[in-house]
């Protein structure tokens, strides 16, 4: 479901606060982001399928409401683990529950409309599920400005 945030009044920290999605018994909230105009939507599945949508495809409606189909789930692909915004450039970060660990770019990965399943994006063994999935605007290899290196090297000098 996506809402506006003014449609959320501030209350103390001790309050419920308000409802921002009716789910029904079966369902959960897997994921929260703050939109940003530029950015995409990164969805994966259970079975390791995954695809990027438009924010523009979750249109803006009131909180409270059931939310829109964000990924075609069926027995192929699994239910949804995890959405997360991503950006030109960026990378994704997949684990498995065997500890399958893997780095993909999220330009590879195909832009498809919301009520679709995906394409394929980490091959799992007959018995392993992904279970998890982070995004990372630092492409792998990048350099790093480290204070600790400057700070070593001064080190034995005086």
């Amino acid at each position: 479901i996506r809402f506006k945030e003014s449609d959320v009044r501030a209350m103390g920290r001790t309050a419920r606060g308000v409802r921002g999605i009716k789910l029904k018994a079966d369902q959960k909230v897997i994921s929260l982001m703050i939109p940003d105009e530029d950015g995409l939507v990164l969805i994966a599945s259970h079975k390791g399928y995954g695809k990027r949508s438009k924010i523009e495809e979750f249109s803006v409606i009131g909180r409270g409401g059931q939310g829109v189909i964000g990924m075609k789930t069926s027995e192929r692909n699994g239910d949804v683990v995890g959405a997360v915004q991503v950006f030109p450039g960026d990378e994704a970060i997949l684990i498995s529950d065997k500890g399958t660990l893997v780095r993909i770019p999220t330009d590879q990965v195909s832009t498809q409309g919301r009520n679709t399943q995906g394409v394929r994006l980490i091959n799992l063994t007959r018995d392993e599920h992904l279970v998890g999935m982070a995004a990372v605007d630092e492409p792998e290899g990048a350099e790093f400005d480290d204070a600790d290196e400057d700070d070593d090297e001064g080190e034995g000098s005086e």
